[in-house]
């Protein structure tokens, strides 16, 4: 009888083993061929599929009578019946799999807390109206000036715009991407020219990040992307070409425990991504600063994930540090501190991280939906800064360079900002000024004859060309069109935050 053979059978420890076993005993019970395909098809899409990949361990008898039952209904009923009729079997609990927390402060050399001899903060001037503060981060090539925004460089390369036209801009701090550079070239050829300021010809501070932010934007696309779908997942949607689809496949990022597993955008290559391996590529990269990696959830994750994610994301900047700290190469690290908008998530995150020998704080993870939302997330984290030792530490707020956001978050004690936002907007059409944005392919700019691009602005664009010629740039497709706009949108950028360094210095702010 079945109860005879298979009751505590070892056959159900495996599911390997369990399909085998499933199959024999159609085949045993003498169906025929339709009858029996609609029992597999059946029972794999409503049983099987709940027990497909895990290690429970099933118990026989439970087993035995869900096959009497097949047998029983193969020979009694229909196929009909059968199919209406769904077999049910008890649900097994989810293994849960519990982690050892992040290295304590206890686990890293006392050396790894003393201040460096090679990077360094220096607080100039705290103004007397808020918590802004003026001050210069020390790097081995160069000062960069805070409050200060950072131009972002994604493969190494501002788009449209040569570093020594930024350098005249006024740009200090240059932000690259280290997943696209693990890509194309790859961090051994950017080793071997010498590093990332030999290989771009600009000795002037280099900042890279972990590649953390595209596993978020590889699930989810842009930030906007996944505030507008409400954390709907990008393979989800339709919106990505068929060839595109085909070269990254149907899961083009993977998060374990052990890091991320990417698949190229180039050819499709997969390549896992560690806290230790990121590090391994910044450090042959070059770059001044470098970041842990770190894991960012979207905006709508509901909180148990964002706590798992929380902690995964301490346990991976963790290991970065300890890989870091093996070979420091006068490069600086910051942390990232995450939460999301939970205060009690922050609050946690920003206790650990800064009891780790960091040089930095970056603040990371979702920032709010929106402007007002980021502004009330400062409002009561930043004051945390000022506790203890943290206020002798640079802070960077990841991602975000709009500027609203950043007259507001300048009150709140922040000192660098990174985003392709003025470097984007220009390639499209889009100029900053003083009286806010144009756009110059706009009919209206086609007779803006003698009108500079900002008639406050000092650049070699306003210096030498006006609205009208910049319209007929962008309307012929012109590429020169894209240098000028992005060259005057980070001329812009760097004069707005040399105006919010003297308001500063004056307590005007």
């Amino acid at each position: 009888t079945w109860d005879e053979k298979f009751a505590g059978s070892a056959h159900f420890v495996k599911h390997g083993a369990f399909v085998r076993f499933f199959n024999r005993a159609i085949s045993d019970a003498q169906l025929t061929p339709g009858l029996r395909r609609t029992l597999r098809v059946n029972w794999r899409r409503n049983t099987f599929g709940q027990w497909s990949g895990t290690k429970s361990r099933w118990i026989g008898a439970t087993s035995a009578r869900l096959f009497a039952s097949v047998q029983d209904k193969a020979n009694n009923s229909t196929v009909g019946e059968i199919i209406a009729d769904k077999p049910t079997m008890t649900k097994w609990k989810k293994r849960v799999i519990v982690y050892p927390p992040p290295a304590a402060p206890s686990e890293f050399p006392d050396w790894a807390f003393e201040p460096r001899d090679f990077f360094r903060y220096e607080l100039i001037h705290k103004s007397t109206k808020s918590q802004a503060r003026v001050g210069r981060i020390h790097t081995p090539h160069g000062v960069i000036d805070t409050p200060g925004f950072v131009a972002v460089a994604t493969n190494g390369a501002l788009k449209g715009v040569d570093f020594r036209d930024a350098d005249l801009a006024g740009q200090q701090l240059i932000f690259a991407n280290t997943y696209h550079l693990l890509i194309h070239p790859g961090p051994d050829i950017i080793q071997q020219a010498g590093g990332i300021h030999k290989f771009t010809n600009r000795d002037r501070p280099f900042i890279t990040d972990s590649g953390g932010f595209q596993v978020f934007s590889l699930a989810y696309g842009s930030v906007h992307e996944e505030l507008s779908s409400k954390g709907e997942l990008k393979r989800a949607k339709k919106r990505q070409s068929d060839s595109k689809n085909d070269t990254m496949g149907k899961d083009p990022v993977k998060v374990t425990e052990e890091g991320a597993i990417f698949r190229s955008y180039r050819d499709g290559k997969k390549f896992l991504l560690t806290p230790e391996s990121t590090v391994q590529a910044q450090k042959k990269i070059g770059a001044d600063i470098i970041i842990p990696l770190d894991e960012l959830p979207g905006y709508y994750t509901d909180r148990q994930n964002l706590v798992e994610s929380v902690a995964r994301t301490h346990r991976w900047e963790a290991r970065s540090l300890k890989e870091h700290l093996e070979n420091v190469q006068q490069q600086a690290m910051y942390c990232v501190v995450h939460g999301g908008v939970d205060r009690e998530l922050r609050t946690k995150s920003l206790d650990y991280l800064s009891s780790l020998p960091f040089d930095g704080f970056g603040i990371g993870g979702s920032l709010g939906n929106g402007r007002d939302e980021l502004k009330d997330l400062l409002s009561w984290l930043m004051p945390m800064f000022e506790l203890n030792d943290r206020s002798r530490k640079p802070r960077h707020l990841l991602g975000i360079a709009d500027e609203e956001s950043i007259r507001n978050a300048v009150t709140m004690g922040l000192d660098t900002f990174d985003s392709c936002y003025p470097t984007r907007v220009g390639r499209h059409g889009t100029i900053l000024t003083r009286n806010g944005k144009e756009k110059l392919q706009s009919g209206r700019h086609a007779k803006s004859f003698g009108v500079n691009l900002d008639e406050e602005c000092s650049c070699k664009v306003c210096q030498h060309y006006d609205r009208a010629y910049l319209w007929h740039l962008f309307k012929a497709n012109e590429p020169l069109a894209v240098t000028l706009a992005t060259t005057h949108n980070i001329h812009y950028m760097n004069d707005l935050m040399k105006s919010l360094r003297e308001d500063i210095l004056a307590d005007r702010i």
